[in-house]
């Protein structure tokens, strides 16, 4: 997969000067993308892409790489409605435009927030009408739709345009049929694929798209949006939010909303037994996950121990110590006993495992049992 654009985008270096743009970010975070006239951060990225149309060298098809919520799929959007008003000629001209935005009262950027834009198609994971729940993958019948969308006359005579979000969700017949339409591009198309694992896409579908990787955002814009949108949450949580949420504002915030900092107290009482578990106290956490009402907070505990069993990885490869001395201490303890190939294994062992439980709909208590049990004989 080459990079169009060097280094990836990096975030700002500074809180916003004034408090009309600190308000204005601090909504525009709990927007959705298509909907969301704010990009916090990421200022290197938009100026590529800006200095890429002005040159007429913009490629039909990029990769927006980076970890989930730190604004991939917002600066698609913006991609998007910036192209559509330029080439309805509706005043977004791309010589001498120093961002991508338009305003939210434009007519265009109305008309993709509401969705009915005739020359963008948006694919993602839809509800499954059988199951009522969202599918855990982007299914082969919705990237078809790729391919005839694309094949149409652009509505308003420009370009017509594909966000795929995220492209890394797609199971592996609808990632074939993506291909399909990337090895033959109808003229005048754009494809942005918004993918959270770029290593997950197929290698055939990386090499014919250019990258651009966006960075985790500093700690101090993640503690400055929790302070506004969460202001009964003291400086000690919004800084455990802040260092869970790994630089992902939309992460920090889903956190913030699904009691994440519970979940992981929990988690942590649960890995510090390691390799004794108590028995009563793991079935009655896994009950808890069980719970038909439960399904956001065991998907949100899945991606914490994930993440968590990551940074374990990271901290014992670069030989460093922790923010959270409790945690870098379980950690520590663990790394000690088993080699980092062997806790990459199972890491990737309870990431499937999680995985196949959302696309399968398997038993989330069996799952939430069959992970620590993973665990615990890794750990002994």
């Amino acid at each position: 997969m080459s990079d169009l654009f060097g280094d990836p985008g990096e975030g700002p270096g500074g809180d916003p000067d004034e408090e009309e743009a600190a308000s204005a970010e601090a909504g525009a975070a709990s927007l959705a993308p298509r909907a969301n006239p704010v990009l916090i951060g990421h200022e290197k990225a938009e100026a590529l892409l800006l200095s890429a149309i002005a040159a007429g060298r913009l490629p039909h098809a990029i990769i927006l790489g980076g970890p989930r919520g730190v604004g991939k799929a917002t600066l698609a959007f913006r991609l998007a409605r910036f192209l559509l008003a330029q080439e309805a000629g509706a005043g977004a001209g791309a010589f001498g435009a120093s961002s991508l935005a338009l305003p939210a009262e434009h007519p265009v950027f109305k008309r993709v927030a509401s969705g009915g834009h005739a020359d963008l198609l948006t694919i993602e994971r839809e509800i499954d009408p059988k199951t009522k729940r969202l599918r855990g993958e982007i299914v082969v019948e919705h990237a078809r739709a790729i391919a005839s969308f694309l094949r149409l006359t652009p509505a308003e005579g420009g370009s017509r345009i594909v966000i795929v979000d995220g492209a890394d969700e797609m199971n592996r017949t609808a990632a074939n049929s993506l291909l399909k339409v990337l090895e033959e591009p109808p003229p005048n198309t754009f494809l942005l694929l918004v993918s959270h694992q770029p290593g997950r896409l197929l290698t055939t579908i990386r090499s014919r798209c250019r990258f651009l990787g966006l960075q985790p955002l500093p700690e101090h814009e993640i503690l400055a949006l929790l302070a506004r949108h969460h202001p009964e949450l003291g400086l000690e949580d919004r800084t455990a939010l802040a260092h869970l949420a790994e630089g992902s504002i939309g992460r920090a915030l889903e956190l913030a909303d699904f009691g994440g900092l519970d979940l992981h107290r929990q988690l942590m009482g649960l890995l510090a037994q390691l390799p004794d578990l108590d028995a009563a106290a793991l079935h009655a956490f896994a009950d808890r996950m069980a719970k038909a009402e439960a399904a956001d907070s065991c998907r949100t505990m899945s991606e914490l121990l994930t993440g968590w069993l990551a940074r374990m990885i990271r901290l014992a490869a670069s030989g460093k110590s922790g923010d959270d001395e409790r945690e870098t201490a379980i950690m520590r303890r663990l790394t000690a006993r088993r080699g980092l190939d062997q806790w990459v294994e199972v890491w990737e062992k309870i990431a499937r495992l999680f995985l196949q439980a959302d696309g399968l709909k398997l038993d989330r208590k069996q799952v939430v049992l069959n992970a620590f049990f993973v665990l615990e004989a890794a750990s002994r």
